[in-house]
């Protein structure tokens, strides 16, 4: 308490300086009092504070430095720049086969959009759509088409992240990524004995608790979990769920621990038959990618729009969701009436990753930003190698103040001491409710970059990075807090 009463009294007479006409080019002092009572040194620091044209902090901001997931910003914006607010991503199933009597005498084609709303759901009332037309059976193949990325499954080969590759902000999309591959699973407790149940129904899936039962609080109930495993006995698939677990304690979690495509062929399965549906041939993966040209649409399902989809992006910092809308500016355009259509082919171009790279570039490019310096993975931040300077992360801010879907952008963005990753932060404070910020975190990284209202009631631009490992413990959060505090006391 006594900390922050200091750090608050520094604010406030470092912002009567400022409030007075004095100007700020580097750190004010007040902000590198925080940074040195964190340990964390300011060569360790990027800092950009603007306010219209007139620039009050300016430390750093051509380093190249790790961003984390203040990189969304950059991907999200060119997403709405390129794409357009009326943007909505596709799934749909065609067939070049006749129906004879309740018999699909063929294949059926399952073509993904990098559709991000498709779930157990929305696949039950796809398959619905087969059953109100009068199919019964399929007496072909389910092909599973997912090549409109490339490659489709952009999942197989790669490291994991972090120690725990099978959490839900790891799951690296496909372009037919249904319920984000997740398994959830509810976990229930006594003094003596768990239950555990699995959902969604996936055909010949079942999972199994081997975790011991502990006396500890219910809130550690993740701190002694180990590795899932997937055990596969024919075609039947036992996830086992190894460690320890708190009595008396009931909770629920999302685990991507089956490949992709024994998640979707195995609930496509389970669905289909609940449906009273039969299916004789396998399901299998497209080896081309879209409908054949004398393909028919049997049924489709279009996302929300873009700026529905943004708001989980950078609101509730999804990974999987900004790196599908990476790849969708690498694979996708705007069409008026289907709400998305698939970019011709460019052979010069290896990727959808590469081609998702060059249209950021190219976006930025056209508001005259500079590159210099910016490195792009995935576009989500969740990365060793992305990285950005504060002046460009500043400039991309300036650019969506001057965008026409400027609202659309800024009510995606987390809103100080009422929603999304900032719903915690800043509560009682000069910034509450007039600062929306996306923020960063990852070993070794804190971020912020956003808009804070002064005290004159405007808007300012505010990025900071801090690459240190000194920044663990809330103590990059508390000189990220402050500055944003400084901004918010702060008047022309």
């Amino acid at each position: 308490m006594l900390l922050r009463r200091t750090i608050l009294a520094a604010l406030f007479t470092a912002t009567a300086v400022l409030t007075r006409g004095a100007m700020a080019a580097d750190l004010p002092e007040a902000i590198s009092t925080l940074l040195s009572t964190a340990n964390i040194p300011q060569q360790a620091a990027g800092i950009v504070v603007m306010r219209g044209n007139q620039t009050l902090i300016d430390h750093n901001s051509s380093q190249s430095m790790q961003p984390a997931s203040t990189m969304k910003l950059i991907t999200t914006l060119a997403a709405l720049e390129q794409l357009g607010p009326a943007f909505r991503a596709r799934t749909e199933l065609g067939t070049t086969a006749d129906i004879d009597h309740g018999v699909l005498k063929g294949d059926l084609i399952v073509r993904g959009g990098a559709d991000v709303d498709l779930n157990e759901d929305v696949l039950l009332h796809l398959l619905q759509a087969l059953r109100n037309q009068g199919i019964r059976k399929i007496k072909g193949d389910v092909i599973l088409d997912r090549q409109l990325f490339q490659p489709a499954r952009p999942d197989l080969g790669q490291p994991p992240f972090d120690e725990f590759p099978w959490a839900y902000y790891n799951v690296i999309p496909d372009a037919l990524l249904t319920h984000s591959n997740l398994l959830r699973v509810e976990l229930r407790a006594s003094a003596s004995e768990l239950s555990v149940v699995m959902l969604p129904e996936l055909e010949q899936v079942s999972v199994k608790a081997d975790l011991q039962l502990v006396d500890a609080p219910c809130a550690s109930w993740e701190k002694d979990w180990r590795t899932p495993e997937v055990r596969r006995r024919g075609d039947q698939l036992t996830v086992i769920l190894h460690g320890r677990y708190p009595r008396n304690c009931n909770r629920s979690t999302s685990l991507d621990v089956l490949d992709h495509h024994d998640f979707l062929a195995r609930l496509l399965r389970a669905q289909w038959r609940k449906l009273g549906g039969s299916l004789s041939g396998e399901v299998r993966e497209a080896e081309a990618a879209g409908l054949a040209p004398d393909s028919r649409l049997l049924a489709e399902h279009q996302s929300r729009s873009l700026p529905e989809v943004l708001r989980d992006v950078n609101k509730h910092s999804d990974n999987t969701l900004a790196r599908t809308v990476y790849l969708m500016l690498g694979s996708l355009q705007a069409d008026a009436a289907l709400g998305s259509k698939p970019l011709p082919a460019d052979d010069s171009v290896a990727s959808t990753q590469m081609r998702a790279d060059l249209a950021i570039r190219g976006w930025l490019q056209s508001q005259r930003i500079s590159a210099d310096g910016l490195v792009l993975e995935n576009g989500s931040g969740l990365s060793r190698l992305e990285r950005a300077t504060p002046a460009q992360m500043a400039a991309v801010l300036q650019a969506g103040l001057r965008s026409p879907w400027m609202p659309e952008f800024l009510a995606a963005l987390p809103i100080a001491g009422t929603d999304g990753t900032m719903r915690k932060r800043l509560k009682d404070s000069p910034a509450t409710r007039r600062a929306r910020i996306k923020t960063g975190t990852l070993n070794g990284i804190t971020a912020i970059a956003g808009y804070v209202y002064d005290a004159a009631n405007q808007p300012c631009v505010v990025v900071a990075f801090l690459n240190d490992e000194h920044v663990a413990g809330g103590a990059g959060r508390n000189v990220l807090d402050g500055l944003i505090e400084w901004v918010a006391r702060s008047a022309p």
